[in-house]
């Protein structure tokens, strides 16, 4: 009987690993000065939520190679939550956004810290900066002191190159891309590089390099991370405008506000005609996009049936990937985990 992958009970384990490592960062900032207090608050508050997909998908790319569980691993995996944690600060910042998971995003949060300062915003954000910094270096202490093996962790230790360089150079593509004419293709490429990638291929691949997994598995690993990790994207794109803001814990008009290059928004220019064109044009380019605007670039999505579209595309990307897992014909835990993180990843509320 294959073991029960109980996601619940995994997902317990990380916050326990990530709180404490927190914490304990947290004290020694306080301990250099008091007035930090604040920045290390928002260390905790950082790694305080998440789904912990990208430390289960950790956690099966090692266990797929028949390695067992174990605390070294789980540490190890978790790490891969310090990443997450580090580019959602930071993409807070670049997008200007103001809630995350029904809270104030860092930037917003550390103003009262810096409320003497001649610039508060700027100090705030400035704050904001250097606590996603600490937290991309922090990921990489937390991997390098798991208790794995020095060998192991040498295998996968190039892949963190790859991963830091692949999840920078989406970011600076979103940044060169918003505000330019929609473009499905480039927005797809956005996806790939600034989420798709580090959300499931490459913390399967480290898993993967940890335990010893030869190529064809390799192989593997990215046919299925790779269409699932847009996929993954793709329906926080929906989500983003769509979704109900109490359950996202995020604001619903960002994407409108930021004119983020989406695939869905790129999809609503591709079948929109001239006319649609216009209004879409209008409504992006406003000086209150706050406003109607949202509403009003929803109810064109709507009738040009975006949102389907956009859901086709996901179906089509789990598809994919569902098949890549099956081809690799795994045991039947990591299979049937693997199959259950797709599902999760790509049909949810949140």
């Amino acid at each position: 009987m294959a073991e029960r992958w109980d996601a619940a009970a995994f997902k317990a384990r990380v916050d326990e690993v990530l709180r404490r490592y927190a914490a304990e960062e947290a004290d020694r900032l306080v301990e250099v000065d008091p007035a930090l207090g604040p920045v290390a608050g928002q260390l905790e508050t950082a790694v305080a939520d998440g789904k912990r997909l990208r430390a289960a998908f950790c956690h099966w790319g090692w266990r797929a190679v028949g390695q067992p569980d174990s605390e070294a691993l789980l540490r190890a995996a978790a790490s891969m939550e310090l990443v997450h944690a580090a580019a959602v600060v930071h993409d807070d910042l670049i997008d200007d956004s103001p809630l995350r998971h029904g809270r104030p995003t860092a930037h917003v949060a550390l103003r009262g810290a810096v409320a003497h300062h001649p610039r508060v915003s700027a100090g705030a954000r400035s704050l904001a900066m250097l606590v996603g910094d600490l937290l991309m270096s922090l990921a990489g202490q937390l991997f390098v002191t798991s208790g794995l093996p020095a060998a192991y962790l040498g295998r996968a230790r190039p892949l963190w190159a790859a991963l830091a360089r692949d999840l920078i150079a989406g970011e600076c593509l979103e940044i060169l891309h918003t505000g330019a004419a929609p473009d499905t293709a480039a927005s797809l490429k956005v996806i790939r590089y600034k989420t798709a990638k580090y959300t499931v291929e490459q913390p399967l691949l480290i898993g993967g390099a940890l335990a010893g997994a030869g190529g064809r598995l390799r192989e593997g690993y990215s046919a299925y991370g790779l269409p699932l990790g847009e996929a993954f994207q793709l329906r926080d794109d929906l989500l983003g405008l769509f979704g109900d803001e109490e359950t996202t814990g995020k604001a619903d008009a960002d994407d409108v506000r930021g004119r983020r290059p989406t695939a869905l928004l790129a999809e609503t220019w591709r079948l929109a005609g001239e006319k649609d064109r216009d209004r879409l044009r209008e409504l992006l380019g406003g000086t209150d996009p706050d406003g109607d605007a949202p509403e009003a670039v929803r109810e064109v999505m709507r009738r040009l049936k975006a949102p389907e579209r956009v859901e086709a595309m996901i179906t089509a990307r789990v598809d994919e990937a569902l098949r890549a897992l099956d081809e690799l014909n795994l045991p039947p835990a990591p299979a049937a985990a693997l199959t259950a993180l797709a599902h999760s990843a790509a049909v949810r509320r949140h």
